[in-house]
């Protein structure tokens, strides 16, 4: 039986106090699939007060029954990917290849990791007299986004299961029901009851409730910047902590050494995969005046070969825009680059060939962008690549810092050392060096605007403690 129109709170599938429910949309065919109960902030209440009741024991449990929790949770996980591919491709609109390969990897990745985290974790030490205990913060609210489900799922259920806290997860309504099959999962594994719980619904109705709840001890928030502002708001009345992944713009400087034909290809590709919806995407690259022309040709050339259609085809290399919403906007901001004067290269407003339904865009290219156009500002989350162009390094990382978003940075050169150098001067939490990827055991998270924090690993537990210094310990 389905648990869609159900909420999984302290141990079970229970039915929602309201009646309020939420057709999920297919992107691809503009139809809806399935529907899910919407909650409000009575359904949140019942489900922190179980998170509540089960701190007070889970919070003392051993690493050791932790680590065999998150490998149970692992191995059921493992069980189910299948299903969890064909939601993620269903709801947000993902081809299958990069939802099986990609998508739901990345959710068991994370767990395994904080899993490795806490085996090797330093819970306690000594500092002079004192003793340094790191303890979890407690009931935990976790808003998660849609572009990536399972990924941020996972790095924060993770983490926060690792650390000893207890928690209720809010995924977006958008694309819901993947969430639901991993809830199933920790219910399989055998997570205590109350240890985690979900409540399905919107922002203004759940995330509110949530964020200012005076029982939730810290939130984690992976979203719009708009959204985050929002979250860091409602939190201050309670001073909870708040941990934050939220937009970004990202510069990809594409260095006069670098091999112009693999970096601008390659990155072209980069920025369109997952139908450009990825807050780390290299949107603005950044190319020597003298190259822009052959830059843009080399990515119009790339963008042209991306095969965008059906989901569930195995040809397909990106599927639709996750809403109707997203289509407006990213149609609306193409549309802005052409008036505001960048070169259209490739790509443009309206659906592909062939293609005429669904929430299907064209890879897009702009050449000749200036770094005060919308589209060089805003976050598009779409397949729409800025080629900029920069007089010398000094300028480029000028350009690439000129930006309220500071998550991610891409460098291309061909000395590893000179990419080294510029990346350094780059304000942004992640540097990515000649193409390398993100690794999930390094700590994620950006500056400025991007937000605080940083999740993965090691580095993603440690939001979920707290420090205790026992002073006198040592006498």
């Amino acid at each position: 039986m389905s648990n869609n129109q159900k909420f999984y709170i302290n141990g079970e599938w229970v039915d929602p106090i309201g009646k309020q429910t939420l057709d999920v949309i297919n992107p691809a065919t503009e139809e809806s699939f399935a529907t899910i109960a919407m909650g409000n902030a009575e359904d949140l209440d019942r489900a922190v007060q179980a998170a509540k009741v089960a701190f007070e024991t889970f919070s003392l449990t051993s690493k050791e029954e932790r680590a065999a929790l998150l490998g149970k949770i692992v191995e059921v996980y493992k069980s189910r990917m299948a299903d969890m591919a064909t939601a993620v491709s269903q709801e947000m609109g993902a081809p299958m290849g990069l939802a099986s390969a990609a998508q739901v990897p990345a959710g068991m990745g994370h767990l395994m990791y904080a899993a490795g985290a806490l085996a090797t974790f330093p819970f306690e030490e000594d500092a002079g007299s004192a003793h340094i205990v790191r303890e979890p913060i407690g009931v935990c609210g976790l808003i998660t986004p849609w572009n990536w489900p399972l990924n941020q799922i996972a790095a924060k259920v993770g983490p926060a299961i690792a650390a000893g806290c207890t928690m209720v997860l809010k995924p977006s309504e958008i694309a819901p029901i993947n969430a639901i099959i991993f809830a199933e999962v920790m219910h399989e594994a055998g997570v205590p009851a109350g240890v985690f719980n979900l409540v399905n619904g919107d922002g203004p109705s759940v995330g509110v409730a949530m964020s200012s709840h005076p029982d939730i001890d810290m939130m984690s928030f992976t979203g719009s910047t708009r959204a985050g502002i929002s979250v860091v708001k409602e939190a201050a009345e309670t001073v909870k902590r708040v941990a934050q992944e939220l937009g970004g713009k990202s510069p990809n400087i594409i260095l006069d050494d670098a091999d112009f034909a693999a970096s601008v290809a390659r990155d072209t590709f980069g920025v369109c995969m997952n139908t450009g919806q990825s807050c780390n995407a290299p949107t603005r690259m950044l190319v020597p005046e003298a190259r822009m022309d052959e830059a843009a040709a080399i990515a119009s050339a790339a963008a042209q070969k991306i095969q965008v259609g059906d989901p569930t085809s195995s040809k397909t290399q990106i599927g639709p825009l996750v809403s109707e919403m997203q289509f407006d906007k990213v149609q609306a901001l193409i549309q802005k680059g052409i008036d505001e004067g960048a070169k259209l290269e490739t790509g443009g407003t309206g659906r592909p060939d062939g293609l005429n339904r669904g929430y299907f865009v064209k890879p897009t290219i702009f050449s000749h962008v200036t770094n005060d156009m919308s589209i060089a500002q805003q976050e598009i989350f779409g397949p729409v690549l800025s080629l900029i162009a920069y007089k010398d390094e000094d300028d480029a990382v000028r350009i690439a810092n000129d930006t309220v978003y500071g998550l991610s940075a891409y460098i291309s050169s061909g000395d590893l050392d000179h990419a080294k150098a510029i990346g350094r001067r780059i304000r942004a939490g992640n540097v990515h060096l000649n193409g390398a990827g993100i690794d999930p055991g390094a700590p994620f998270g950006g500056y400025k605007q991007s937000g605080n924090g940083r999740e993965f690993g090691k580095w993603g537990m440690e939001e979920f403690l707290e420090t205790k210094s026992m002073l006198g310990y040592n006498v």
